[in-house]
């Protein structure tokens, strides 16, 4: 593929899928080409872990430091008190400063694993704006900050519009939110240096009031750049499965989840997400790319493992690939499946088996369970199931002291007693 850029870095973007939207290309590709720039994306401490729809992000900054240039990871300890009001039909639940710090450092697992931290040129730091923004003067605020905001403007944004042609209120406080996202841009350039801020298309309009702040108070050129909206050849967005949200945080969704969960993967969408999710060069992409027929299931495999490695790390990756291997291919009970621990003395009473469904993630709610049951897809310890009346006891225990439930070919979990 012929370069479309000078710089390195935008070249690997275009190259791999990661470019929606840039503010000023020419511009921010000579600075590119030229010296090493510091650019940031910004994650919002609203749960113990970010989730599959930040991970493009995240991605970025990695092919950003790979380049030759310095990533931050701004952590929104001061934002995450106020709620990103884009495109969400209600206010955030509101969080204490220790649940937001308590998240913040569940999520910091996460970015180690994905980014080099450290002292040098390249390293990538973390941030808090909290550090900031919690130390401001409102009044002073307002008139130094404030009134370079069109309130005209900013009601024209699609996710403060569709939420008021909707009829849905707006809080006053949510409405502050992208005047502290702007604020926050400025503040990272005159403390690093930052001239790039990224993040999902959906963040174009806040990314943008940021760069224009700049100029507005006399600060030097800044630069926005965009992902495009992460959706699924069949036009569904990426991110949900059975049991959810697909999160980064091995505790709330498992590596073996995650592996299935790019396994899973519509064949129309496998090239596409080796590019973005991946490391693997475009050639060893392009030849995985060309498996055709029963092959692609392999190149879903590599592209689940490689996935997996990067969120999870290598070993975890293997191990489920290996679970994977035992529990389809050769039709063996592993017992690093999805575990759900159940109380001895429910068991002993016997649990329903729409409730063991639903409390071993298999299904979202009693009607979904009940619904795969009639279709034929449920089975008990390999054992297929017609009557959703069914309770599972003791007696369902396996030699391993544990019960094998599965939906279908790819979904299975263990129930054990404790």
């Amino acid at each position: 593929m012929a370069a479309k850029y000078k710089s390195d870095f935008l070249n690997v973007l275009e190259q791999r899928g990661f470019i929606h939207q840039i503010s000023d290309p020419e511009g921010l590709d000579a600075l590119a080409a030229k010296e090493t720039i510091t650019a940031y994306v910004g994650y919002d401490a609203t749960a113990t872990s970010i989730h599959i729809g930040n991970l493009i992000t995240v991605t970025l900054l990695y092919w950003l430091q790979e380049t030759g240039h310095r990533p931050i990871s701004l952590m929104g300890g001061g934002t995450s008190m106020v709620g990103d009001p884009s495109f969400r039909d209600d206010q955030r639940k509101l969080l204490t400063v220790e649940q937001i710090a308590t998240n913040i450092e569940s999520i910091k697992k996460v970015y180690s694993r994905i980014l080099r931290y450290g002292e040098g040129p390249t390293d990538a730091i973390m941030v808090n704006n909290a550090d900031w923004l919690l130390k401001l003067n409102y009044v002073e605020f307002l008139r130094d900050v404030g009134r370079y905001f069109s309130v005209n403007r900013m009601l024209s944004f699609d996710s403060v519009k569709l939420r008021l042609d909707r009829e849905q209120s707006l809080s006053f406080l949510e409405f502050n939110y992208m005047i502290m996202q702007g604020y926050d841009f400025t503040e990272l350039n005159r403390r690093y240096g930052t001239v790039l801020q990224m993040g999902g298309s959906d963040q174009w309009g806040n990314i943008i009031n940021g760069v224009e702040l700049s100029h507005k108070m006399g600060g030097p050129q800044l630069y926005a750049l965009t992902t495009p909206l992460l959706t699924k050849s069949s036009g569904e967005k990426m991110g949900k499965s059975a049991s959810g949200a697909v999160w980064l945080n091995g505790e709330l969704f498992s590596p073996y989840d995650f592996w299935q969960y790019f396994r899973n993967t519509e064949d129309a969408d496998v090239v596409k997400w080796l590019r973005i999710f991946t490391r693997l060069s475009l050639d060893e992409i392009a030849k995985i790319g060309a498996l055709g027929g029963s092959e692609i299931n392999e190149a879903k495999k590599i592209l689940a493992t490689e996935v997996t490695a990067i969120v999870h790390g290598r070993d975890a990756a293997e191990q489920a690939a290996t679970t994977a291997s035992a529990t389809f291919e050769a039709g063996s009970l592993d017992l690093s499946l999805p575990t759900t621990e159940v109380w001895k003395g429910e068991l002993a009473a016997g649990i329903g088996l729409l409730n063991a469904l639903v409390q071993a993630g298999l299904a979202g709610s009693n009607g979904e369970a009940r619904r795969h049951v009639q279709s034929g897809a449920v089975r008990v310890n390999d054992d297929v199931v017609s009557d959703d009346r069914l309770t599972l006891g003791t007696a369902a225990l396996l030699p391993e002291g544990v019960i094998k439930l599965s939906v279908g070919k790819k979904k299975h979990a263990l129930l054990k007693p404790v």
